[in-house]
């Protein structure tokens, strides 16, 4: 494998992106690859890794790079600094985040070992509703995207993923939690409620008995056998759509 961290040109500045993809038979088709609310970790870049040994060129970017924050520590987590993180949290929006996203693409064009016109967006966390309006802003490439306990998936908002979906071509895939307070069951029904009909392609699987977070390894919500589901999801829905 070809790992780099790599300061991608964006219209606020630069956002430093770890980079992993196979060393071999290339160009491979890319994964943008959204980080969750405590930025990026190593426990992060081992997931872009286990992406990437499916034969993808991963790109896991720091969407915190306008605070000047790339890691947050373990010290994060207690108050008062917990504030701290969702402070940087809630000054992403969706159209900042898409900027972001047209910059990740144009540097993937520009990679010999990167099929930038074949696309799979992930998101956890508040990144969900990043990965689902990406590929309604790039529909002709992202050919699949992927919520993991999305948070904010039904507003108000025109950009709100259950909108933004009818946008997308790809097909979208939606893993929910039952144990969520960021996106309790009555968002979760609303969601699939909606996207059935519009007839969008796309699934919201429901993972009983555990909760927000349960992907992480490092998170005490951690469920093995969830997680390992997730994965058997991802790597199903990419192959099917990336090849």
């Amino acid at each position: 494998m070809i790992e780099q961290t790599v300061e991608v040109p964006t219209k606020d500045g630069a956002t430093t992106t770890f980079i992993v993809h196979p060393e071999r038979d290339g160009p491979h088709p890319v994964i943008l690859f959204f980080m969750d609310a405590p930025a990026i970790r190593e426990e992060l870049r081992d997931m872009a890794r286990r992406f990437a040994s499916a034969g993808y060129y991963v790109m896991l970017p720091n969407l915190y790079y306008r605070s000047g924050v790339l890691e947050l520590t373990a010290e994060d987590w207690a108050d008062p600094e917990r504030k701290k993180m969702f402070g940087l949290m809630y000054s992403l929006t969706i159209p900042l985040v898409m900027e972001d996203t047209d910059a990740l693409l144009a540097y993937a064009d520009g990679q010999a070992a990167a099929d930038a016109k074949t696309v799979g967006c992930v998101g956890y966390c508040m990144s969900g509703q990043f990965s689902i309006n990406a590929a309604a802003r790039h529909p002709d490439r992202v050919k699949a995207a992927a919520s993991i306990y999305g948070t904010f998936l039904v507003t108000d908002k025109p950009d709100s993923p259950h909108v933004a979906a009818r946008k997308a071509k790809g097909e979208l895939y939606f893993a929910c939690a039952e144990i969520d307070r960021w996106a309790p069951l009555e968002m979760v029904q609303a969601l699939e409620t909606s996207l059935k009909s519009d007839e969008i392609e796309a699934e919201v699987e429901f993972y009983p008995g555990v909760e927000h977070g349960f992907a992480f390894p490092n998170r005490a919500a951690y469920d093995k056998t969830a997680a390992e589901r997730h994965w058997e999801r991802l790597n199903a829905l990419f192959r099917r759509r990336l090849g």
